[in-house]
């Protein structure tokens, strides 16, 4: 079993990965920029990707890094220079292995945080610590969100040619754990949902589940190079690709469950 650091640990991702990860037996840590009273406060460490104050101190006694933290807001700071930074210091601590969660087509799309995430993936194969680069395609959530925000009264605009094949956490985090556990493999195969789906699609299967009538689709053609390059499919997984076995459905479910 191995000593985990994961960085980004209270993300989406990492609320997942974290106790999947001490399920398996592995000691589990959660990098943090300050410390945190009560129960959520044990298992931190603290350190910050910004300005490497507490990194070496955090890594101390690490043997894999699990890198989920990301910020598409700030992402030349945060996923650009904090994962250099990290990984300069993971490998002055002996650390043996770092885990890069990526997405699945970054490096064909000219949207800014997807060439960061892309540089982070190089830096990771060619840097000083022994690396996995996980590639994953957007989560549930997040095609949902992207279906919320396309809607407008009682149509959805669904551009030409964009699908999603969203994955659920749970899946990816079975994966990381995975590949924790077989060490460091440089780029691995992508892990994807099982199915795929337009902004209109994943509409009208929010409204079913909330038993309401689906939007109505308005096909617009893609405009500007980053739509174009999700609607050439960039996104989507290729067939070699792990495919995790929670539906969109089961997820939503779920939700409108609780």
């Amino acid at each position: 079993m191995s000593t985990v650091l994961v960085t980004g640990g209270t993300g989406t991702l990492g609320r997942a990965v974290v106790p999947a990860l001490r399920a398996a037996g592995h000691e589990t840590f959660v990098l943090s920029r300050h410390l945190v009273d009560g129960p959520e406060g044990q298992g931190r460490r603290i350190g910050d990707l910004l300005d490497g104050e507490g990194l070496t101190q955090a890594l101390h006694g690490i043997q894999t890094v699990v890198h989920l933290a990301s910020n598409p807001r700030d992402a030349r700071r945060v996923d650009g220079a904090g994962t250099r930074r990290l990984y300069e210091k993971a490998a002055r601590a002996g650390v043996g292995h770092v885990l890069y969660l990526s997405i699945v087509g970054c490096d064909a799309n000219p949207l800014g945080y997807y060439r960061v995430k892309a540089e982070a993936e190089q830096l990771t194969l060619a840097g000083p610590v022994p690396g996995t680069v996980l590639r994953a395609t957007q989560f549930h959530r997040f095609a949902v969100m992207m279906a919320t925000r396309a809607r407008f009264g009682p149509f959805v605009v669904s551009p030409r040619g964009v699908r999603a094949q969203p994955v659920d956490v749970r899946d990816v985090a079975e994966r990381v754990v995975a590949h924790v556990e077989s060490g460091p493999a440089g780029r691995v195969r992508d892990v994807a949902g099982p199915q795929t789906f337009t902004l209109a699609d994943v509409g009208a299967l929010i409204a079913s589940t909330q038993g309401r009538r689906p939007p109505r689709a308005v096909h617009l053609p893609p405009v500007g190079a980053v739509l174009k390059a999700f609607s050439a499919g960039t996104n989507l997984a290729g067939a070699d690709a792990d495919r995790g076995s929670r539906t969109l459905e089961a997820w939503l479910a779920e939700r409108v469950g609780r």
